[in-house]
């Protein structure tokens, strides 16, 4: 097996990327806001106007109330009461962030108010741990993932260093969402040095029906890793274990496909399955989600076609990926997601930084459905709260454009992965007597909410259809479709006005 590493000059250009840190946190209950009330948290119709791409106006750190969900990177969601709330990575576009880890709030998952950070500074036992091992920690939190036992939150935070793998996973909890934070303790830890071991930062749990904990982590060197943790602490169930890898890459040659990070784990009750969602590639660029599923936490995980993810190749499927869709400059870097419920739907956050400066990090929602074969999907387009009616077959006749999830290897990190590699729309006619694209051998057929279109040449595609809003040109209200085809490959669309 090999492993492989990510140069101590990417990690500064994520460093970069994340933004920085020193911070002020929020220490009131849950109905306590630490800044000027966002008003966009009064029930009243959401104002889809005020939600742009680009936000030069409001980054500066004196606006941080006006930011909602801008300046987000890796966020980790957790409903709680009538709030669902948004714990994230310590950035802000073309300033210095204050570390803490940023908090948000929301009430629909469309508006969001900031409302201050977890701690007021690093924390003292994931700074000390670099600091002893002769390293300088970076002024930032990344990755952090947040759960609920019992009546305890939990808080795991990334803290890293210019040394190479020089970084710790930690834990923090508190009884309100809004802390305050005591820390308990280092999850897991990461040391420079020949042994093979992956990075020790973006951290997510899942609890499985028996009550047992488990711990899912890991960027670059070698994959992700699976770690139990002992349940009444939220630390490792042995002193010291670093648990075991159950994902990596594909090599061309000897170089690496590129990063594999940000892993998700939920566990979907009544497909009785583990699904680990992972990020692949450049963060600011082709950042994407694979996704596999297990019988057990443990894994082995396996992907679309059977392939066990711990193997030196790449997998499928991919559900997310740099798109773009007509009149809009495309999305990037849309990867490192959060997958939550509200105990009937699910949903995927991750950000999302647009093609017009791809400097720019926005919160994005998506709904995520599951195919009848047990695999989940998204929307192609951002959550919108809106109103789900029935769809007839008469509506679906019409001109879509059609998003079909290509992928292009391209071995490396930043300096190589310099492109999006942008999945761009093309055209759709669904006519009414079920041909579509103007050759009577495509065939389409709807059976709610599943569309089905089968291809001239073989190729079938099975899509979930949804009512939502077409942001790229501010519509509040159009059909969606998403799915996969036989190959396991992405397939999305939008009705055109």
């Amino acid at each position: 097996m090999r492993s492989f590493f990510i140069p101590y000059a990417l990690l500064l250009m994520a460093l970069l990327a994340a933004g920085g840190l020193v911070s002020s946190c929020n220490k009131g209950g849950e109905d306590d806001g630490p800044g000027p009330m966002d008003t966009t948290m009064v029930d009243k119709p959401i104002d889809f106007d005020a939600i742009g791409d680009t936000y030069a106006d409001i980054a500066p750190i004196e606006f941080v109330y006006k930011w909602g969900p801008h300046n987000v990177h890796d966020p980790s969601v957790l409903k709680e009461g009538n709030y669902f709330y948004s714990y994230s990575t310590d950035v802000a576009f073309g300033e210095t962030a204050p570390p803490g880890i940023q908090i948000r709030r929301s009430k629909n998952l469309v508006q969001w108010q900031f409302v201050g950070w977890a701690f007021d500074g690093l924390p003292q036992q994931g700074a000390g741990f670099i600091q002893q091992a002769g390293g300088t920690p970076f002024t930032s939190l990344w990755a952090p993932y947040i759960m609920k036992v019992g009546s305890e939150f939990r808080l795991y935070y990334s803290l890293s260093s210019p040394t190479p793998r020089l970084s710790v996973i930690g834990l923090a909890v508190a009884s309100n969402p809004l802390g305050p934070w005591t820390e308990r303790g280092l999850a897991v830890t990461s040391t420079a040095g020949p042994s093979i071991q992956t990075n020790a930062i973006d951290p997510t749990v899942v609890v499985t029906p028996s009550g047992s904990h488990w711990l899912y982590y890991g960027s670059a060197w070698d994959g992700i890793y699976a770690l139990q943790l002992n349940p009444a602490t939220g630390l490792a169930a042995t002193n010291g274990d670093k648990g075991r890898r159950i994902a990596q890459r594909g090599f061309t040659g000897n170089a690496i496909n590129g990063n594999i990070e940000g892993p998700e784990i939920i566990y979907q009750e009544s497909l009785g399955k583990y699904f680990l969602f992972i990020a692949y590639d450049w963060l600011e660029t082709k950042y994407n989600v694979r996704v596999g599923r297990a019988d057990s936490p443990e894994g082995p995980f396996y992907d679309f076609n059977g392939k066990d993810l711990n193997e030196e190749e790449d997998n499928v499927p991919m559900i997310l990926a740099p798109y773009r869709f007509n009149n809009h400059s495309g999305w990037q870097g849309t990867a490192h997601c959060s997958v939550f419920s509200d105990g009937a739907r699910y949903f995927m956050a991750h950000q999302g930084r647009p093609g017009a400066n791809k400097y720019f990090m926005d919160m994005h929602v998506r709904k995520v459905f599951w195919t009848e074969d047990g695999w989940p999907v998204v929307s192609p387009e951002r959550y919108a709260a809106l109103e789900q009616t029935p769809i007839t077959a008469e509506e679906l006749a019409g001109n879509w454009e059609l998003i079909l999830l290509g992928y292009q290897v391209v071995p490396g990190y930043a300096e190589e992965q310099v492109s999006p590699d942008f999945q761009t729309s093309g055209p759709l006619t669904l006519s009414a007597d079920g041909t579509f694209n103007g050759n009577a051998e495509n065939r389409w057929a709807y059976n709610a909410p599943w569309l089905r279109l089968d291809w001239a040449g073989g190729r079938v595609d099975k899509l979930h259809v949804e009512r939502g809003r077409d942001w790229e040109n501010s519509i509040d209200e159009t059909l969606l479709f998403t799915g996969l085809n036989e190959q396991g490959q992405s397939v999305w669309g939008k009705k055109r006005p």
